[in-house]
């Protein structure tokens, strides 16, 4: 074996390393994470301002001019 064909299988192998660590990593961590809570998306009608409140809430108050608003379903 030529030393090209050992340093580039060494590289090789590190870099597969490496890539099985950030996989495994990124695997815990979405894991053990925070879930992200779903937020439902509301725009005003009278103002056009674009805001989001929790899932639960089915009417949500604009944070600029206080009109209820329905969700936005996508």
């Amino acid at each position: 074996m030529s030393i090209s064909h050992l340093l580039s299988g060494y590289v090789a192998m590190a870099l597969g390393a490496l890539c099985v660590v950030g996989i495994l990593s990124e695997m815990r961590r979405r894991r053990f994470g925070p879930a992200h809570p779903e937020d439902r998306v509301f725009r005003c009608r009278k103002c056009q301002h674009v805001y989001t409140d929790d899932a639960d809430v089915d009417r949500s108050r604009c944070p600029h001019c206080g009109k209820l608003n329905e969700p936005i379903v996508f």
